[in-house]
């Protein structure tokens, strides 16, 4: 609702400046303006009017970078204002608006330019391989379900997975609050492990981005109102190890290719389910995986997980679902995120996938 208020007031707060236009060319009387306003300024009465409903097609379009020519209206019609002071002063109050929103809005865009040139660092070093293809030759060291499962997945005689952008939206929420909206894209990296996870949730009707990343044996969150006022900034081993869990999660979940990899050890258990140990930068962290009778995988668990809020180890699950084609490969697009605390298992996240490709070359 604020949101089309707000486009309604830069429409009307555009249209108003045509007055100046038509004063200077003297296609009607207007009484709002009593001074004289020469032709080149007439010009640029017009061009704030386009400028304001430039911004208002650009946000309805859901472009990020609306601010920019926001704070270029914003300047160009204070100066017009200030041209004709005594009739138009009031216009500054919506001029005032439009620059706070403005400036919110790009402290945000910034905030996600650091995760932008991180994905940059990240497809420079795991540019997409030519022709190496996944034979049945490395599945044989594999666990039987796992091997079923990659060629349920369809990726045997497919390119080997160096990267991924993935594209989620769905809901999450922390114990004690309620559900909250997101849309996620992440890029991750399987040569050097990296996951670059950027999150717009929606709360109380305001868009908080978050970033985590996984890279160059670090991990950090940082969560901002606006990019611009933390309320989450977490980092250290206990979170490195948490999201080690995650990434191996992904591997499995979202790009099964890469389950090859020779620093993933694997144990049967039986025919429907294994053990995998991921190790990466001093780390080790366990899985179980289950998978039904075609092949599907319907469930990761790890015990090696830390709660990103008092860090302390929970058991973890995402059991997934609803399996789809996702540009030629069968994936969950349904999935649940679980915490089984001592008191009981609470579901801190619901994920519909949106997107998934493969050696992705550039951003």
């Amino acid at each position: 609702m604020l949101r089309i208020l707000f486009l309604f007031m830069l429409l009307l707060h555009g249209a108003i400046h045509v007055l100046g236009f038509v004063k200077a060319f003297r296609l009607g009387a207007v009484a709002q303006l009593s001074k004289d306003i020469s032709k080149p300024m007439g010009w640029m009465w017009l061009l704030a009017t386009v400028l304001f409903v430039l911004v208002a097609v650009l946000m309805l379009l859901k472009k990020d970078w609306w601010w920019m020519p926001g704070l270029l209206a914003v300047l160009l019609s204070q100066m017009l204002l200030f041209s004709s002071w005594s009739d138009a002063r009031f216009g500054s109050i919506p001029n005032a608006m439009v620059l706070i929103v403005a400036l919110l809005a790009g402290t945000a865009w910034w905030f996600e330019q650091g995760y932008r040139s991180d994905v940059k660092t990240l497809l420079h070093k795991n540019e997409a391989p030519s022709e190496a293809l996944l034979t049945e030759k490395d599945l044989q060291h594999l666990p039987a379900p796992v091997q079923r499962h990659l060629r349920y997945v369809g990726v045997v005689n497919q390119p080997k997975v160096k990267n991924a952008r993935i594209v989620f939206k769905g809901q999450m929420r922390e114990r004690g609050k309620n559900w909250f909206p997101f849309r996620c894209e992440q890029y991750n990296g399987f040569e050097q492990y990296t996951r670059l996870f950027f999150m717009k949730g929606k709360i109380s009707g305001l868009i908080v981005p978050g970033y985590h990343a996984y890279q160059n044996g670090t991990a950090s969150m940082r969560i901002k109102v606006f990019g611009l006022f933390p309320v989450v900034n977490v980092k250290g081993q206990g979170l490195f190890r948490a999201e080690t869990v995650t990434i191996f999660n992904d591997m499995c979940l979202l790009a099964p290719a890469t389950l090859i990899d020779s620093r993933i050890g694997w144990e049967a258990i039986d025919d429907t389910s294994a053990r995998a140990t991921f190790k990466t930068e001093g780390v080790s962290i366990q899985a179980t995986l289950y998978f039904n009778a075609m092949g599907q995988l319907v469930n990761f668990v790890s015990d090696d997980r830390n709660g990103t809020d008092d860090l302390n180890k929970y058991r973890f699950s995402t059991p997934v679902s609803n399996y789809k084609s996702f540009n030629g490969f069968k994936l969950m697009s349904y999935g649940e995120a679980i915490w089984h605390y001592p008191e009981g298992e609470f579901v801190y996240g619901k994920f519909d996938l949106q997107e998934v490709v493969y050696n992705v070359p550039t951003l």
